[in-house]
């Protein structure tokens, strides 16, 4: 099955810019973003961002308040602090052995890095290739992970999986099946994470008195890091 998986890979895997490195800044950054936000999305934000932090040195000298700027409209805005933070403890210690060590990085995004940029025989299990692995049956090494993610995204997909285009499907014991909705988050529109976002925005774009903002937000982001309060104006993180 793997070969089957390499080969169908070679012609119609996705051409992403992250793919085109091994340096584990880069990738840590692609990683950070992608663990909720769509790859089109992505894309053009992930290369905004190394223009403007080229270097892991780079990220660490800037503010924690100018990586929350440049990551408006990503969403999960905490995901900044968190790169802001591990790109500092790297620039400060360098890269640990156990890359879960760093905020905001857990075992998936550690396999990743550790795959990707290090060339460690690991391999990361995400969403995606988790639903291949479960459906096929099948083993697959450290070698087939960009294979697995490309089909799991663009064919084996969670609810009616495109079996007929798929490379794997005359040996799958799941062809043909389709599946339950999984559950999905409430929508954004009125939500709360709505009113956390539209709060952060305004004081991203210049401090904010207390009394003119959403208090029960303003509680939430400064719980997470997000801004801080000082004689009753709310700012970024210094």
């Amino acid at each position: 099955m793997q070969q089957l998986l390499l080969g169908w890979f070679d012609v119609h895997g996705r051409e992403l810019p992250w793919r085109r490195t091994r340096d584990p800044y880069a990738i840590l950054v692609s990683e950070v973003m992608l663990q909720q936000t769509q790859v089109a999305r992505v894309v053009p934000r992930y290369l905004e961002w190394l223009e403007r932090w080229p270097t892991v040195d780079a990220l660490a000298a800037a503010s924690p308040a100018e990586a929350i700027r440049a990551w408006q409209g990503l969403g999960y805005n905490r995901r900044a602090l968190n790169l802001h933070r591990a790109a500092r403890a790297v620039a400060g210690r360098g890269w640990p052995d156990d890359l879960t060590e760093l905020p905001g990085v857990g075992r998936y995004t550690a396999a990743a890095i550790a795959n990707f940029a290090f060339g460690r025989p690991v391999l990361p299990v995400d969403v995606n290739v988790g639903r291949v692995l479960d459906r096929t049956g099948a083993e697959f090494g450290p070698e087939a992970a960009q294979a697995l993610f490309d089909l799991g995204a663009t064919g084996c997909l969670a609810r009616v999986p495109r079996c007929g285009a798929c490379p794997l499907a005359r040996d799958c014991p799941s062809r043909g099946r389709t599946y339950e909705p999984a559950r999905k988050q409430g929508p954004f529109e009125g939500s709360f994470r709505q009113r956390r976002a539209r709060t952060l925005r305004a004081v991203a774009e210049r401090p904010q008195r207390l009394e003119g903002l959403d208090a029960e937000a303003v509680a939430a982001l400064e719980g997470d890091g997000l801004v801080r309060i000082e004689s009753g104006l709310v700012s970024l993180p210094v």
